[in-house]
């Protein structure tokens, strides 16, 4: 199997995890609080990968340091907004949303005076009629916990353009445990401030987060960092537009949480918007007629 093939896969595994932790978060939070569940996550899935790479991390520097505090406060507010909203939006609701994620980077870009291609703006158009679909009510109000999903995207956007800056700075792998310890360092202070921080009571609870630790923050990050060196950014970005269709297949699954008609047209709208910005079809076309040409 090609290097790009297993880089493939692997991101569709992170893909897969990343799906199930809107339900995992929802089942955590019937035991813990937000923040609480944040610093023991995180807490965990940095423990678990600094032992692993522990020889990686004695020879980190100041700035990598410096970056790691950076990105960990940034992940954090992804995850303070998303852990948030889902306690009052649908599993499935909120993986849609958090999509966004890919329709907001190209346009934050527009900062760093890098111009989104005409696709983005059409994918945004079609994202926006999508969300009011998905989650105005008939008196058109949004909820609170969709806002903090779309929020979340947002945050994850800017997180997913700092690290594109920093990543050929410093040792890639570094980066990525010493963001999870910050996030959790974060969790832990913010819990301490405002809730009473304690560990899950109940095997349910140890099981989501548990989950959410190792199998969608431990290996999702370190994985997800490696993976990308082998794989185009195209095929990345298709491969986690999957993220809120795994989402909803679990929240089914486990569930039998549904969508109403409107929610579903509403998510295939967001869905369509996010691989309409992810895929250049001209790019794909010459490729295509190239490759006729070369055989």
């Amino acid at each position: 199997m090609k290097p790009q093939s297993k880089a493939d896969l692997a991101l569709l595994m992170c893909t897969l995890f990343w799906g199930s932790s809107y339900l995992f978060m929802q089942m955590g939070l019937k035991d813990l609080e937000t923040y609480n569940l944040i610093g023991v996550r995180f807490g965990i899935a940095f423990l678990l990968a600094a032992a692993f790479f522990h020889r990686r991390l004695l020879s980190t520097n100041r700035k990598t340091i410096l970056h790691a505090f950076i990105l960990g406060a940034i992940l954090f507010g992804v995850f303070a907004t998303v852990t948030s909203g889902v306690k009052t939006t649908t599993a499935s609701q909120a993986g849609f949303l958090v999509s966004l994620t890919v329709i907001f980077v190209p346009i934050l870009s527009i900062v760093l005076r890098n111009k989104p291609q005409k696709r983005v703006f059409v994918g945004a158009g079609l994202a926006m009629v999508g969300i009011g679909l998905l989650t105005l009510s008939s008196e058109l109000r949004i909820s609170q916990g969709d806002l903090l999903c779309i929020a979340a995207a947002l945050f994850y956007a800017t997180h997913i353009i700092v690290t594109g800056r920093w990543a050929s700075q410093s040792d890639t792998i570094q980066l990525g445990i010493y963001q999870l310890g910050f996030t959790a360092l974060f969790g832990i202070f913010f819990s301490i401030l405002f809730e009473t921080p304690t560990l899950p009571h109940t095997p349910q609870s140890w099981l989501a987060v548990l989950s959410l630790s190792i199998l969608c923050s431990a290996i999702g990050f370190v994985v997800q960092t490696v993976a990308q060196k082998y794989t185009t950014p195209a095929h990345t970005g298709v491969i986690f537009s999957l993220e809120p269709v795994f989402a909803a297949l679990f929240a089914f699954m486990v569930t039998g949480e549904t969508l109403t008609l409107r929610g579903y047209i509403g998510a295939g709208l967001v869905l369509l918007s996010v691989l309409i910005a992810e895929i250049d079809l001209s790019k794909w076309r010459r490729n295509k007629q190239e490759g006729h040409l070369s055989v």
